[in-house]
C-alpha cells in the first residue's frame, strides 16, 4: 500500500513516510492509494475479537510496510495496559429508542482523541527510525481543546520526539486548559494564541512548507511531524472504532449482519467524522453520516449548498472543540469526490486560502449528499439536550454529544429515516463540569473542582481519575504569544 498526496497525486511514499512526515511538502494530506475492501465474514471475524485485536485487523489492511509484530505491539500497548476504564477503549450505551450511544472517552485525557493519541505515539518511532535516519521528530500540533492534551500525554517523553502544542487563547474549556497548562513531561511545550483555532491551524500547516524553517530544523539534526487529524496516522486508528460499534451491535443481536445503520459524529476539523467515510469505502455498511456542527456551521452550509465558506463570524461556543471555521481533514473527502483529481483539489485549496471560500460542482454536491447530512446546534439547543437525556433519558452528556444529539433529532424529524443510529459521544461530561450543571439547573459552583463534586453527587457518577489528579497539580505553561511568533517558538524550543 502506497500514498499519494490530495495536491499532487503523482507522489507515492510508504505508510512510514507518511505517518514520520504528517504533511506532504506541497501542502497536501496523505491519502491511500487505494481504499481496501472488505467483506462481510471480514465484519463478522471482528465480533468476537478484543478491541486491540479489532484495530490490528484495520491497521492491517493499511499500515502494509508495518511489521505484524509492530502492529501488533502498537494496539497492545495503546489500548490494554490499563489505559482505558474497564480495559475496554469504546463501549457503547444503548439508549432504548433505536439510538445508541459510542462513548470514545474512557482514556487518559476524557476525550476521543485518546483512541489514535495513544496509538500514533507507538507507530512513529519505528516509522522515523525507517524514514529519517534517527534524526529528532518535532511535533507540532494545533488544538482546539481536547487534540493538544492527548497528545502531548501520548508523546510524554517519548525518546527522539518533542511535541509542542498551540490552542487559542481563552477558546478552551477551564479543565482543558488546566489538562495541557499542567503537563508533565521533559519533552513538551504548551503556548496560548492570541487568536483562534485557525489561526494557530493555519500557521502551524505554513511552518510545515516553509523550506527555511525546514532548513534551520535540519541543521539541527530535527524534522517535523503532526499528530492533528492531517497526519494519517491519527485518522486510520479511528477508522476502527466505526467497525468495531458495528461488530458489537452485531454481537449483541440488536443488528443483524448487514443491515445499514446511521452515524452522528459532531465535528469542526472533519477528521472524526472522514474516519467513518473511509470505514464505509471498505465495506462497513452504513446508509448516512449525520455531520452535526455548532454555531460555527460552515459545514452544515457546506453540506447543504456546495459552497464552503469561511467568510463569517466566529463564534467561541459550548462546544469548544468544534469551534472551527477552516476544516483540514475536508480536503481528503474532496480528494474522493472529484475521483481524485489532485489538480482541482490544490486550486480549491488555493482559493481557501487566498479568499476563504471555494465552491464544488453540481455532480461533486450529488455525490457528498448521497452520504453525507448536515445539521447544526446553537448554545440553547446544546443546553436543552444536556437537560433533557439527563432528566428524561437519564444518561449524562458533555456539550458536544449534546449538539449531535440535538441534529440527530433534526435529521429525523427532516427525512423521517428511523434507520438505527450511533452517535458518536467525544468528550467525557466532567471536562465541562460547569456548562453540565448549568444546563440541568444545579448550582455552579465557581471553582472547577468543586463543580465535578458537585456534578458527581448530583448524578452519582465517578469522576475520571485522571480528571482528580489535576486538582493538585502544578501549572507549567502560562505563554500567550501571537500567531507570528510561532516560527520562532517552535526554532528555539527545537534548541532546548
Amino acid at each position: 500500500m502506497q500514498y499519494t498526496s490530495t495536491r499532487n497525486d503523482r507522489l507515492a511514499v510508504s505508510a512510514s513516510y507518511a505517518i514520520a512526515n504528517g504533511i506532504s511538502a506541497e501542502g497536501g494530506l496523505y491519502v491511500p492509494e487505494r481504499i481496501p475492501s472488505v467483506s462481510s465474514d471480514w465484519i463478522r471475524r471482528l465480533c468476537k475479537m478484543e478491541y486491540p485485536d479489532r484495530a490490528a485487523k484495520v491497521l492491517g489492511e493499511f499500515l502494509t510496510d508495518y511489521t505484524r509484530e509492530e502492529i501488533a505491539g502498537a494496539v497492545s500497548a495503546a489500548y490494554g495496559n490499563g489505559n482505558f476504564e474497564d480495559d475496554w477503549a469504546a463501549p457503547i450505551a444503548d439508549l432504548s429508542d433505536g439510538r445508541y450511544v459510542l462513548e470514545l472517552w474512557h482514556g487518559p485525557t476524557c476525550a476521543f482523541k485518546d483512541m489514535a493519541l495513544q496509538l500514533l505515539p507507538r507507530l512513529l518511532p519505528p516509522a522515523a527510525a525507517r524514514v529519517s535516519g534517527g534524526k529528532q521528530t518535532l511535533i507540532l500540533v494545533a488544538t482546539s481543546g481536547d487534540t493538544g492534551k492527548a497528545a502531548l500525554e501520548g508523546f510524554r517523553d517519548v525518546e527522539g520526539v518533542r511535541i509542542a502544542v498551540f490552542y487559542p487563547d481563552g477558546g478552551v474549556s477551564p479543565m482543558q486548559y488546566r489538562q495541557m497548562a499542567t503537563q508533565a513531561g521533559g519533552n513538551v511545550e504548551v503556548l496560548a494564541i492570541r487568536g483562534n483555532f485557525d489561526d494557530a491551524q493555519t500557521n502551524v500547516k505554513r511552518i510545515f512548507t516553509d523550506a527555511e524553517i525546514i532548513d534551520r530544523l535540519a541543521e539541527r539534526n530535527t524534522v517535523l511531524s503532526s499528530a492533528n487529524s492531517i497526519n494519517w496516522g491519527r485518522l486510520v486508528p479511528q477508522i476502527v472504532y466505526y467497525f468495531s460499534a458495528y461488530a458489537d451491535l452485531v454481537q449483541s443481536g440488536d443488528l443483524p449482519m448487514g443491515e445499514k445503520i446511521n452515524f452522528v459524529v459532531p465535528t469542526g476539523n472533519f477528521g472524526n467524522i472522514l474516519a467513518g467515510y473511509y470505514a464505509m469505502r471498505m465495506g462497513l455498511p452504513a446508509n448516512r453520516f449525520i455531520c452535526a456542527s455548532n454555531c460555527n456551521n460552515v459545514l452544515t452550509d457546506f453540506i447543504r449548498t456546495g459552497v464552503y465558506d469561511a467568510n463569517r463570524a466566529f463564534y467561541r461556543s459550548l462546544s469548544p472543540s468544534m469551534d472551527i471555521l477552516v476544516s483540514s481533514n475536508l480536503e481528503r473527502l474532496l480528494f474522493e469526490l472529484t475521483d481524485r483529481d489532485s489538480a482541482r483539489v490544490a486550486e480549491m485549496m488555493r482559493k481557501l486560502s487566498a479568499e476563504r471560500r471555494y465552491e464544488i460542482d453540481a455532480a461533486m454536491q450529488k455525490r457528498l449528499q448521497e452520504t453525507f447530512w448536515g445539521g447544526y446546534a446553537d448554545d440553547d439547543a446544546c443546553r436543552a439536550q444536556i437537560h433533557r437525556h439527563c432528566y428524561d433519558v437519564g444518561y449524562l452528556c458533555d456539550p458536544h454529544t449534546a449538539v449531535a444529539f440535538d441534529v440527530c433529532e433534526q435529521y429525523r424529524k427532516e427525512t423521517g429515516d428511523e434507520t438505527k443510529t450511533v452517535i458518536v459521544s467525544t468528550a467525557s461530561p466532567y471536562k465541562f463540569c460547569k456548562t453540565v450543571l448549568e444546563s440541568i439547573d444545579r448550582p455552579v459552583p465557581q471553582d472547577d473542582f468543586d463543580a465535578a463534586r458537585a456534578l458527581s453527587e448530583f448524578t452519582l457518577t465517578d469522576i475520571p481519575e485522571s480528571i482528580r489528579r489535576l486538582e493538585k497539580a502544578a501549572i507549567r505553561f502560562t505563554d500567550a504569544i501571537e500567531p507570528g511568533e510561532m516560527p520562532a517558538r517552535i526554532l528555539a524550543f527545537a534548541e532546548k
